[in-house]
């Protein structure tokens, strides 16, 4: 009998890493947390868990503020854990870019920005819910 390998939250050392993230178009979830954060350290197996739940529909990351250069300043970080979901914007490009497009100019782009954001201990289910609302779909649902 094989054993299936169990999936965990990818390390990401530096921050371009999450540019190709973000091309595939799938929601993503940063975990930016710390060297001996307690917290931290009890959300680590939640964050793991949603790697999993989410495999192949989301990505799901963790992010050292300690050891990634620019990371803290970057998403405006106060307090770990803290918690972002990015994914596509859910709005309509505006009737000028429409335009522009239909002109045969540059297709209008969806913006990729942070959709939702939380600090401290987050329940699996808020952090669950904040990624299907971006998009992605819980495998086993």
């Amino acid at each position: 009998m094989r054993r299936r390998r169990r999936v965990r939250a990818v390390v990401i050392d530096h921050l371009d890493e999450l540019k190709g993230l973000a091309a595939e178009g799938k929601p993503i979830l940063i975990d930016l947390w710390q060297q001996g954060c307690a917290p931290c350290k009890v959300m680590n197996g939640i964050v793991d868990e949603l790697a999993a739940d989410f495999d192949g529909v989301a990505h799901v990351v963790k992010v050292d503020v300690g050891r990634v250069p620019g990371a803290a300043a970057t998403f405006k970080v106060q307090s770990t854990p803290t918690f972002i979901v990015m994914g596509r914007s859910q709005k309509k490009p505006s009737k000028k870019a429409r335009k522009r497009a239909a002109a045969g100019g540059a297709p209008a782009k969806k913006a990729y920005s942070p959709r939702w954001r939380g600090s401290g201990l987050v329940k699996k289910d808020v952090l669950e819910r904040a990624l299907v609302s971006n998009g992605a779909i819980r495998n086993g649902s």
